[in-house]
């Protein structure tokens, strides 16, 4: 079991997408990283050349099991379901989940008339020009899509009203060193990442 700040040496080139570009890459075999995060199905690493995000189909390159596959018949669908889903979903920079960091605005759950569901969501991003919203986007897309029953997912990014810290949760403040009466001022600066 791979351990946050644990040091690994990557046994096999590695698909991974920069941090905070979003640009896809390859990390050679033999490359030496730092886990930095292991949280949501995804790893997030530095090395030398800068921070990294490894997705959890690549866990064997760092020296972990990859996921396994489940057998057992899925759960009923519930809207618990759906926010459990989005709070697997990581921030790679910000070790807190995108639910409880605020960035979800809507989720807004529908029949759909043959059967089946659909998922709207509208979600921001803790800065405009982060290079990470197609990955994040694409992470609330395919991790709700794999519910039961669920039918068609849409995420839009918005940026009105913009995002600040004071949207974040209790527990989310709190994990960050912020003070729980925080009214937003100081858009992102992150005491823990000082």
């Amino acid at each position: 079991m791979i351990i946050t700040n644990q040091t690994v040496v990557l046994k096999r080139d590695c698909a991974a997408v920069a941090i905070p570009a979003g640009m896809r890459t390859t990390l050679p075999a033999g490359t030496s990283v730092r886990v930095t995060q292991a949280m949501g199905g995804s790893y997030t690493v530095s090395s030398q050349d800068g921070l990294y995000r490894i997705e959890s189909a690549d866990a064997d390159a760092l020296g972990e099991r990859g996921p396994s596959a489940e057998n057992a018949a899925p759960p009923e669908f519930s809207e618990k379901m759906v926010w459990d889903q989005l709070k697997t979903v990581y921030d790679p920079e910000i070790p807190v989940n995108i639910v409880d960091l605020g960035l979800i605005y809507a989720c807004n759950i529908a029949d759909l008339e043959p059967g089946g569901k659909k998922i709207d969501v509208a979600m921001s991003l803790t800065a405009p020009g982060c290079g990470m919203s197609d990955v994040l986007k694409a992470d609330v897309e395919k991790k709700l899509a794999r519910l039961p029953d669920v039918k068609e997912v849409r995420v839009d990014v918005v940026f009105d009203p913009p995002w600040s810290p004071a949207r974040m949760s209790e527990a989310a403040k709190l994990q960050l060193g912020f003070d729980l009466d925080y009214d937003g001022g100081g858009r992102g600066t992150f005491p823990i990442l000082r």
